[in-house]
């Protein structure tokens, strides 16, 4: 199993971004996928996930409304866009499928940081 995620950045608030995690090595269609973020010195928290197909999504109340998860089953991809980001945003950012073999498995993650 293999999850690279990209895309973050430096941002000012008020801004966006779009992250993307290519993931390999399982049935990506098969798994729901899910977004966390760890911020300096905090536990890791869940920031969105997206069912197998297409429509079903669920967020963490501190992003909804802010971010979009969607994914690409042709392309094995993952995406969260982040808009109206917030200094609290700021963190490294990892995909992880859910569920079976494959949860065990953490990609290196994404830096954001949401700074003026």
């Amino acid at each position: 199993v293999q999850l690279v995620e990209s895309g973050g950045g430096l941002v000012q608030p008020g801004g966006s971004l779009r992250l993307s995690c290519a993931a390999s090595g399982f049935t990506f269609s098969s798994y729901p996928m899910s977004w966390y973020r760890q911020a300096p010195g905090k536990e890791r928290e869940w920031v969105a996930e997206i069912g197998r197909s297409i429509g079903l999504t669920n967020y963490a109340a501190s992003v909804k409304g802010r971010f979009t998860i969607a994914r690409d089953n042709a392309k094995n991809t993952v995406y969260l866009q982040m808009n109206i980001l917030k200094p609290e945003d700021t963190g490294v950012y990892y995909c992880r499928p859910r569920g079976g073999a494959p949860s065990t498995y953490w990609g290196q993650g994404t830096q954001v940081t949401v700074s003026s």
